[in-house]
């Protein structure tokens, strides 16, 4: 895939997500396609042969990880600071505040790092590495969010084990 389609990819998956998380956004225990936008931009950054510099494969692979690694992290750091309550009728709701705007600024702040260290070591660093970073930080944000909705589930009615 041209490197313009994977900008454009890119960019539609990270706004999309942005405004949608500025929404109150219903959580539910139907099997949502929520994994659908990290696995389709894993698999297109996957599948790009310019994944990795084949001048500079070690240290390609290095400043990849730790591009994952910063998805990963602020994918996490997203989830946690998304507002997460119930209504009265015991639904679950979850909405992301200024300070997960302020971890995606810190995600792309860190990324461009990232990319400038890439560039002053003479390594590439294409769009297919930051494709796998949103991904994980996509996948990350969601699995996150899920566990600490368990928490405001509704649990009467159920049997205490004893």
């Amino acid at each position: 895939m041209s490197g313009l389609l994977n900008i454009v990819a890119i960019a539609a998956a990270v706004v999309f997500v942005f405004i949608k998380q500025f929404s109150a956004q219903r959580i539910t225990s139907e099997g949502k396609k929520w994994w659908l936008i990290p696995a389709v931009l894993a698999f297109l950054a996957l599948r790009d042969p310019g994944l990795l510099d084949p001048a500079h494969r070690t240290a390609s692979a290095v400043l990849l990880a730790v591009g994952l690694l910063i998805g990963l992290g602020c994918g996490a750091g997203w989830a946690w600071t998304t507002r997460i309550w119930t209504d009265a009728d015991g639904v679950v709701w979850t909405k992301g505040s200024w300070a997960a705007a302020g971890v995606w600024l810190c995600a792309m702040v860190l990324r461009g790092g990232l990319m400038a260290i890439a560039g002053a070591m003479g390594v590439h660093q294409g769009t297919p590495a930051i494709m796998l970073s949103v991904a994980g930080m996509l996948l990350t944000r969601t699995g996150v969010t899920t566990w600490r909705a368990q928490a405001f589930q509704r649990t009467y009615g159920v049997p205490v084990a004893g």
